[in-house]
């Protein structure tokens, strides 16, 4: 026990009690957030991960069987979820490429409160892979973390939050995109086809290899990385949301901002970024990305601290912003800037 200060009152002591007392209350949980929090589970994760990574899938090639029986895959989840779909067909937003269609997959969780529930979040992962290589041993290219866990993780998010007896203020609309690895194709077509306003989308929170905590450069366990962290206030939005689950959400160096399905909702105007624990791992595009391989512990609880972040993003009554003394930044300010004029 510390030693008393010799002339320390009484309402000294009170107020060193009580500043620990508010700090206490900055970071304790409502019902609400712990009944979210504890819905996640590894086990779920492990389960959905390994169907889509199974060999089954082949690959997930755009376009392929394999990617269509992902797409429905993920609608079942959304549908058991209670999500209400909200694509040209059902959960599935269909583009017609070069040689076949693919299909976006998207579930809404409609706000609650009148005044915001026609603004957005977005969560969102793309849930396509390489395919398959022509020869070999192991063919197959399963993409467990690239972007497996992505996908499992927006499905466990998504029905831990639809769960909640009262739903976020704001609606929550979570996609899984086609096409990432051929060109951020799916999110591209999002973009330029959306199925809510990008106006009224205040942002966008996309989730990549967020599984394997093995990464190249050390292990990381109870973090997770932002790409374009100073771009905007979402990164300190969600790190401060973060901090009850453990998991702390850190700045990541590098070309990664324009390299993921975040980019085209930036260039759009809406601040946008992307998550991941292990950007680089020795199976990168390998055939050995394979859902055994997963720390389930850890991606649970990254996304228990997700969880957290959007029912902050979805409840706060003022929207984050870019941060136009970025310069990184400004070319996405500007483009904000535009499309809230031309509305």
């Amino acid at each position: 026990m510390a030693r008393r200060v010799p002339g320390q009152s009484v309402a000294a002591a009170f107020a060193v009690f009580l500043a620990a007392a508010v700090a206490f209350a900055a970071v304790a949980l409502t019902p609400d957030q712990q009944s979210v929090l504890d819905r996640i589970s590894e086990n779920s994760l492990r389960g959905n991960l390994s169907f889509l990574a199974s060999d089954l899938l082949e690959g997930r090639a755009t376009p392929s069987r394999g990617l269509d029986l992902a797409a429905e895959f993920i609608a079942s989840q959304f549908r058991r979820a209670g999500l209400e779909p909200i694509g040209d067909h059902d959960y599935f937003q269909t583009a017609t490429l070069p040689k076949g269609k693919a299909r976006n997959v998207a579930g809404l969780l409609r706000g609650s409160d009148p005044a915001l529930a026609g603004t957005y979040v977005i969560l969102s992962a793309h849930y396509d892979h390489i395919g398959m290589r022509p020869n070999g041993k192991d063919r197959i290219y399963n993409g467990a973390n690239d972007d497996g866990s992505g996908t499992v993780s927006v499905i466990e998010i998504a029905s831990a939050l639809a769960a909640l007896p009262a739903h976020p203020k704001r609606s929550i609309l979570f996609l899984t995109f086609y096409g990432e690895e051929p060109g951020l194709l799916g999110s591209h077509y999002y973009v330029e086809h959306p199925l809510e306003p990008l106006d009224k989308t205040i942002a966008e929170v996309n989730l990549e290899q967020i599984g394997r905590t093995d990464a190249t450069d050390g292990r990381h366990v109870n973090t997770v990385f932002v790409t374009g962290y100073d771009y905007s206030d979402v990164g300190a939005i969600l790190a401060a949301a973060a901090q009850p689950a453990g998991v702390e959400i850190k700045d990541i160096r590098g070309d990664y901002y324009d390299r993921a399905d975040n980019l085209w909702f930036a260039r759009a105007g809406v601040p946008a970024h992307t998550l991941a624990v292990a950007a680089e791992f020795s199976d990168y595009h390998g055939v050995g990305d394979e859902w055994q391989k997963i720390d389930y512990a850890n991606m649970a609880k990254i996304d228990r601290a997700i969880a957290l972040g959007l029912l902050r993003l979805a409840s706060d009554a003022a929207p984050p912003r870019w941060n136009e003394s970025s310069p990184a930044a400004r070319q996405y300010a500007n483009a904000a800037q535009t499309l809230h004029h031309a509305q």
